[in-house]
């Protein structure tokens, strides 16, 4: 994958324009008080191999880890995404405030071209990655507030490592 994550934080007055991204901002006390949870994909026009290896492994990474505020993980079509004015292959919003929902933008238009080159399980390795290099960042900012992205990238892999003893394939 191309470019790097990006962390995006602040409030949602300015979104950026070149975004594919519909903004939604959602409260935490939704219907009746209840606190919407879990981590959820959306992106149905995404490749059909993509769509499906993430869908397995947000399946993996909602039974090891919680997620006590919904966070959206939009698949964008694109082969590159901006955050934060800066080219990336993947990013995250996290609010200044918890009563409003966090979301993961994860680039896959490359996906082909790098399936060509590196093959499937590489290719879909990569996209996963940066899935899990922003859960990391997600818990780094329900638990604290704070990002570290040296801390990102040594638990990222951490975490494909167990995935990868869970499956045979992504």
């Amino acid at each position: 994958m191309k470019g790097s994550a990006k962390i995006q934080t602040g409030s949602l007055a300015a979104p950026s324009v070149r975004s594919n991204v519909i903004l939604r901002v959602a409260r935490i006390n939704g219907i009746n008080g209840h606190c919407r949870t879990g981590i959820r994909i959306r992106g149905g026009k995404a490749n059909r191999e993509v769509r499906s290896s993430i869908m397995k492994f947000a399946k993996w990474l909602r039974k090891k880890y919680s997620f006590p505020l919904r966070v959206t993980v939009y698949l964008s079509l694109r082969k590159t995404i901006i955050g934060n004015g800066k080219t990336c292959s993947a990013s995250i919003f996290l609010p200044f405030e918890r009563s409003v929902e966090p979301y993961i933008r994860i680039s896959t238009g490359d996906y082909l071209e790098v399936k060509k080159t590196l093959g499937r399980n590489n290719a879909l390795a990569g996209i996963l990655n940066s899935l899990a290099h922003e859960v990391v960042h997600y818990h780094q900012w329900w638990e604290s507030r704070e990002t570290s992205e040296r801390q990102a990238v040594r638990k990222a892999e951490s975490m494909i490592v167990s995935y990868s003893r869970t499956t045979s394939r992504p």
